[in-house]
């Protein structure tokens, strides 16, 4: 997960143009310490630049054949325009994953994908996909509200994604274990996101935590796409 388009330095720009591939890691020194990897990629819709990526990919994978590792594939929105229309870049970037992966053998092919969740129905396209040898993860985002949280696990389940893949939903929450307790009841149908939210402040109430947020306003959903589904 070292491409440019997540450096993020102070005072840089380099999320206002594509992706460049790169990594610092080296696989002999992650192998000897894990045994999971992620390898992230960004499509700008610029056949120079996305060809650079799938051949680095690529190199990436012969490498990968030598090594005891497994690795789980990430890709990400583009964090800028890339001259389409909103409804339709989820399915450029369901087409870009397909592609990505058309000519991959079994044995080279990534654990599970992990995606930006761009609605029920580009989900749902790409789930049925391969639904025998692509198992959909999607990413967490932003933090947003404990709401956000349990409806975008609730309705990534629901559209066919197999793997909650959530950093700062998680992290950034106050008490991170609670949550996911809560997030395996809200996927297995036990209750609902708007009853996870408040059993979940009655946990922060139990263990004496201040929540960040007061109960209404940690039960509004702030993310427009997880909106009306």
């Amino acid at each position: 997960n070292d491409s440019t388009d997540i450096w993020s330095q102070r005072h840089g720009d380099y999320k206002g143009g594509p992706a460049r591939p790169f990594r610092t890691a080296d696989l002999d020194r992650a192998a000897a310490i894990a045994d999971l990897g992620l390898y992230a990629i960004t499509f700008c819709n610029d056949v120079d630049h996305d060809l650079s990526t799938l051949e680095s990919y690529a190199l990436f994978r012969e490498e990968m054949a030598d090594c005891p590792m497994r690795y789980f594939l990430e890709v990400f929105n583009p964090s800028f325009d890339i001259g389409l229309a909103e409804e339709d870049l989820p399915f450029y970037i369901n087409d870009c994953i397909v592609r990505t992966l058309a000519g991959v053998a079994s044995a080279d092919r990534p654990m599970f994908l992990k995606a930006v969740y761009n609605g029920p129905k580009a989900l749902e396209e790409l789930a049925a996909y391969d639904p025998g040898g692509l198992i959909v993860g999607i990413l967490g985002g932003g933090k947003g509200t404990t709401r956000d949280t349990f409806e975008l696990v609730r309705q990534a389940e629901k559209y066919g994604a197999r793997v909650a893949l959530f950093g700062r939903k998680i992290n950034l929450a106050e008490s991170p274990a609670a949550l996911v307790s809560l997030m395996r009841r809200v996927v297995e149908g036990d209750v609902s996101s708007e009853e996870a939210v408040k059993a979940y402040h009655g946990e922060l109430q139990s263990q004496d935590i201040e929540p960040a947020l007061s109960l209404d306003s940690d039960l509004e959903i702030t993310e427009t796409i997880l909106k009306g589904n």
